[in-house]
């Protein structure tokens, strides 16, 4: 069993920066692919970038590529995302993901196995 629990989520203004996190704790946590994942009021989660077991890997969402980083350190059991020039369609919750073995290009949440319970992200113009 994963569990995952996000944080750093909150009220923010067009243009600024967010790092988000999400604390990963399981027996084979540091083996799974882990993706970041919005869900916006009244329409579907979206994917949003996921990154590769071993770290070397990286895919993004078109929406967001550029703007944002998604990292991990296994060694601490961390999952981060760095957004950058924060849009007012950015706002949503944002919930992490954890799969042993979803490729990390799959952009279907209902792929990914194990989920946070999000942390809000709005971003106020």
């Amino acid at each position: 069993q994963v569990q995952l629990v996000e944080s750093g989520g909150g009220l923010l203004q067009v243009g600024v920066s967010l790092r988000l996190s999400c604390a990963a704790s399981g027996c084979t946590s540091s083996t799974h692919n882990l993706g970041w994942f919005s869900q916006a009021p009244g329409k579907e989660r979206e994917f949003v970038a996921a990154i590769s077991w071993g770290g070397g890997g990286q895919y993004y969402a078109d929406s967001v590529k550029g703007r944002c980083t998604i990292s991990r350190d296994n060694a601490k059991n961390t999952l981060a995302l760095q957004m950058n020039s924060l849009k007012p369609e950015d706002t949503a919750v944002y919930y992490c993901a954890s799969d042993r073995t979803v490729t990390i290009w799959n952009m279907s949440w209902r792929a990914w196995h194990y989920w946070g319970q999000g942390t809000q992200v709005t971003v106020s113009s």
